[in-house]
């Protein structure tokens, strides 16, 4: 003899599961969630982190002695009405960083600009770089 499956009572086993088709569509929803949450932040970082409109470079730079140099870089910005805040640094013959200098790079009518600065040492400076250049421009640095 074979037992007939009977309904089982809700009130003491809970409810039935869910069918083949809602955990299908459940799995198929969270799925699409997560891929646009990746896309967001995917989109979110190329924004911050991606392509910068200003790029700045080391043109030259010349020691004038034991406690100064002087550094001129090369910015190139995709709006040049608009200012741009570059970093300079100085090091020692060991690498590592002895002096270091905001520089504000005002606005201009060529995408392209050369600006040339001092920057002082703690110790003799061997070499002169730039650490980088954003259109950031601190108040301290802003014209008044």
């Amino acid at each position: 003899m074979t037992e007939t499956p009977t309904a089982r009572p809700a009130a003491r086993y809970g409810r039935s599961r869910l069918s083949a088709v809602s955990r299908r569509g459940g799995a198929i929803t969270l799925a699409a969630l997560v891929v646009a949450m990746g896309i967001a932040v995917a989109v979110i970082g190329y924004q911050r982190l991606g392509t910068s409109s200003v790029s700045g470079s080391l043109a030259g730079y010349r020691v004038i002695d034991n406690e100064t140099a002087s550094v001129t870089i090369s910015v190139t910005r995709s709006d040049p009405s608009r200012p741009v805040d570059c970093i300079v640094r100085v090091k020692a013959a060991d690498g590592s960083e002895t002096g270091r200098r905001e520089v504000l790079v005002p606005p201009a009518s060529q995408a392209t600009v050369q600006v040339t600065t001092t920057v002082k040492s703690s110790r003799p400076p061997a070499m002169a770089d730039i650490y980088g250049c954003g259109t950031d421009v601190p108040g301290y640095l802003r014209p008044s």
